[in-house]
Order: C-alpha cells, then sequence, then structure tokens
C-alpha cells in the first residue's frame, strides 16, 4: 500500500484534496472545494461525510463505529458488494460481502468543473477466491461537488457469468426520525424482511415509526427524504438498479448494536441504491455493471 505521502505526491490536489491518517490510523480521502467538504476512508472506499456549504451534515456515522481494518465502519456509505445482506446459500461468510472491509487502491483523481473526483479500486485475490471464487475488478468514482455522485463499476474479468447483489448502503443523517418522511416508492410492492419476508404494497409516503427494514421491488424512482427539522430534503437519483432498500433498526435492535448508541436511530434514516431481492444482476466475462447513485440537497 502506497504511504500518505506517496498517495499526496500522486493523487493530491492542492486546495482541494489531501490524503491523510485518520480515525484508527485508517487512511482518508479528505476533501474540501467551493461546494461542498467530504471524507472518504480507502477502508472499504467508504464516504463518511458530504456537507454541502451553509448545510447541515448528509451523512450519518455513528460516534460508536470502531475504525479498524478487519470490520466495518458503522454509518456512512458502506458498499455490500458481491452480494447484500447474508450470503445466499453460506451463513458463515461476512454479511454484505467483502468489499466494505477492503483497502481500495487510489487510481486516479481530478478536478471537473469544480467538482473533486477520486477513483478507488479493488480486484480478485487469494482471499477473495476464498470467499467468492470469480474474478473481477471493481472501481468505485466518487465525485464531491454540489451532489455527491457515485457510480460502482463492476467488471468481469474471469471466463464465466457472475451474479451479484450489492448496494450503497447509505445512512442519512436526519433531525428526528418520528418527523420525516420518504416518497418516491408510493405504489411499490416490498418485501416486508422484519414480517417474516411477506410482500406487501406501499400506500402513500413512508413514516418510520418501527424497526423497518423493506426491500422495494422494480422501482428505478428518485427517493426524497423530507426532512422539517433541518428544512430540507434530501434527493437520491439512481441508475443501474430496479430495488431500494429502507432501513432503520429502532429501539431494541440499537439497543443490541454495540457500534451504535442508543438514541443513534432517532438521528439516521438508512435509503439505499440497491440490487437486491430480485433484482440480482449477471455480468458475463468481457462485461461490466454499473451501479449509480446521485445525492443532493434541496429546500424543503
Amino acid at each position: 500500500m502506497d504511504s500518505i505521502d506517496d498517495l499526496n505526491k500522486r493523487f493530491g490536489i492542492p486546495g482541494q484534496m489531501t490524503f491523510k491518517g485518520g480515525r484508527g490510523g485508517l487512511t482518508v480521502a479528505e476533501i474540501n472545494n467551493q461546494h461542498a467538504s467530504a471524507i472518504v476512508f480507502l477502508h472499504g472506499a467508504h464516504v463518511t461525510s458530504f456537507k454541502p456549504r451553509g448545510q447541515e451534515e448528509v451523512i450519518f456515522l455513528s460516534g460508536l463505529s470502531r475504525f479498524e481494518s478487519s470490520i466495518p465502519i458503522r454509518g456512512g456509505i458502506p458498499i455490500s458488494w458481491p452480494w447484500f445482506a447474508d450470503h445466499p446459500t453460506d451463513k458463515s461468510k461476512p454479511a454484505h460481502g467483502f468489499a466494505r472491509t477492503y483497502n481500495w487502491d487510489v487510481r486516479g483523481t481530478e478536478v471537473d468543473g469544480g467538482a473533486s473526483r477520486v477513483r478507488l479500486g479493488l480486484s480478485d485475490n487469494q482471499h477473495t477466491w476464498s470467499l467468492w471464487p470469480h474474478a473481477f475488478d471493481l472501481e468505485i468514482e466518487i465525485g464531491v461537488g454540489k451532489e455527491l455522485h457515485l457510480d460502482l463499476i463492476a467488471k468481469n474479468t474471469g471466463e464465466e457469468d457472475f451474479t451479484i447483489s450489492q448496494a450503497f448502503h447509505s445512512y442519512y443523517h436526519v433531525s428526528e426520525i418520528k418527523k420525516i418522511f420518504v416518497q418516491g416508492v408510493e405504489g411499490c410492492n416490498y418485501v416486508d424482511k422484519v414480517d417474516s419476508f411477506k410482500k406487501k404494497y406501499q400506500e402513500g409516503q413512508v413514516e418510520i415509526m418501527e424497526e423497518t427494514d423493506r426491500i422495494y421491488l422494480d422501482t428505478s424512482n428518485d427517493c426524497v427524504i423530507h426532512d422539517p427539522g433541518f428544512n430540507r430534503k434530501i434527493r437520491i437519483s439512481k441508475q443501474g438498479s430496479k430495488s431500494t432498500v429502507i432501513w432503520n433498526p429502532w429501539v431494541a435492535k440499537a439497543h443490541h448494536m454495540k457500534d451504535l448508541g442508543d438514541q443513534d436511530y432517532t438521528r439516521f434514516v438508512c435509503v439505499e441504491t440497491t440490487n437486491a431481492g430480485e433484482d440480482l444482476r449477471t455480468v458475463p466475462p468481457g462485461s461490466e455493471h454499473i451501479l449509480r447513485a446521485k445525492i443532493r440537497i434541496e429546500t424543503q
């Protein structure tokens, strides 16, 4: 792995992007430009902060998160890949795959129209083959400007098809969970993971008043988090996705999560850009699939 000095010499952008030691000694890219600031950990290619100028922080990060190289960060935008949630056949394998606990390589940085961009990459190795026997190249491009852009590009570098499920498992910072609501999945069927995976129908906007874990099906719509307390809306647009997950652990589950404070559930909602549930993606040799999300703030 490149040293921080080497990263700054090769990829630093004076006045906009600096690589430095972050919490737990993990390396971060710290981005500041005329439009916004952001923090990206190389561990997991994990965005932990996005703050447009004059706005509250958009991303929730747990104060109890353990910043260790072998475990995922709690909060931010974890990358679930190459499977979402539990492994489909082997529950002993790590939930949400392995991409979120690997140190990714820096592949490039640039300035584009006032926005700062960083490209990070991960390829198959002996350890990934022990968990998922496929050759791949995975790259994420993160753009920080007036909006936050995320492109996750999964390339099949092997000789046979592979099938993935995946997610930007995004934690959004809200003023009070009981006072916000989410629009964009009205009229959609969803799988209710809290209620024995029953399939249900969404009537109207989503309000979070209890533990919520839902996979919304056959939807490519924008989702909008309305937050009167912060006087803003968070709009999440996407491409390459036909499913959306909305999650909040609520009281009991939050209490049993060692890296989440007992009251933290009141300050975030996960609205996840996914290929989940029925929305699996098969990638032939030499091909790629791009999962794309765009996050922007609008006035309430």
